[in-house]
């Protein structure tokens, strides 16, 4: 069994402030052990439910986290970015049974995670067909896209819970909750074993798994922070700009969709 992990880093137990997700800064190295032990516990519980092949994507920041001598042998990780539309999903491919998610945060205007954002700072809100969307909602769908279900997640609890809306059957392990600028956090130890108690259960079970909908055509809006940050987008082909923030486009094919947002920022 061939298992796709994406690992973010600001849904990590314990992280509460953007210095300790940054690699220049002193805090980072202290919790770069942890976001590596989340993902490790995950390994461990994919190994323990059947998997003979894990593809990592290092899906934080410079994509250069983590720590690789402490991956499992059975581990092939993909660190960078190449700059294929799939991006924090790059290295997915239908032959993966499930999609894991570790150290994932909630959507951009939300309160559930003081760092919650998408994808970058410029961006304000994004929806998409309508409903506010996450990076996970991209992540998960550029799965389905490929037949491949969302098994387990872990993160803040807002993320938890939208995950649970989005993907029927997926496990969710909620790390942390925010309050304005702080955090309530179980341990790192603790979050270690519900990860990869969480992922052996949700790959035991797959055909309880499933994957968002995927629709017909894709009505994706974003607002950017500044005028200045969505008029470089919206020079793109099919791209809108009915607002000096905002930018809309419509795609029936969901490759298209994450080609334009790829050169959207």
């Amino acid at each position: 069994m061939k298992v796709f992990i994406s690992a973010d880093m600001e849904g990590t137990a314990g992280i509460t402030c953007w210095p300790e997700t940054e690699r220049d800064k002193p805090e980072y190295p202290e919790f770069q052990e942890l976001m590596t032990a989340e993902v490790v516990a995950a390994c461990e519980g994919a190994l323990r439910a059947g998997a003979t092949e894990i593809v990592i994507k290092d899906a934080h920041h410079t994509g250069r986290n983590l720590l690789v001598d402490r991956l499992p042998p059975q581990v092939r990780i993909i660190r960078d970015w190449a700059g294929h539309p799939h991006s924090m999903m790059f290295g997915i491919d239908g032959d993966c049974a499930a999609a894991i998610y570790t150290g994932y945060h909630d959507a951009a205007g939300t309160d559930s995670n003081p760092l919650a954002h998408s994808f970058n700072g410029k961006v304000m809100r994004l929806t998409i067909n309508g409903a506010l969307a996450s990076e996970f909602t991209v992540n998960a769908l550029t799965a389905a896209s490929l037949g491949v279900p969302s098994a387990f997640l872990s993160g803040d609890s807002g993320i938890c819970a939208a995950a649970a809306g989005l993907a029927p059957g997926i496990v969710t392990v909620p790390v942390s909750q925010g309050f304005g600028p702080a955090t309530s956090s179980v341990t790192p130890v603790r979050a270690r074993e519900m990860i990869r108690e969480g992922v052996a259960a949700a790959l035991s079970d797959l055909p309880s798994r499933s994957h968002p909908p995927l629709a017909d055509q894709w009505e994706v809006e974003v607002e950017f922070a500044t005028p200045r940050d969505a008029y470089r987008g919206s020079f793109f082909p099919g791209v809108d700009y009915p607002e000096p923030r905002r930018l809309r486009f419509i795609r029936s094919d969901w490759f298209e969709v994450l080609r334009t947002l790829r050169f959207m920022w």
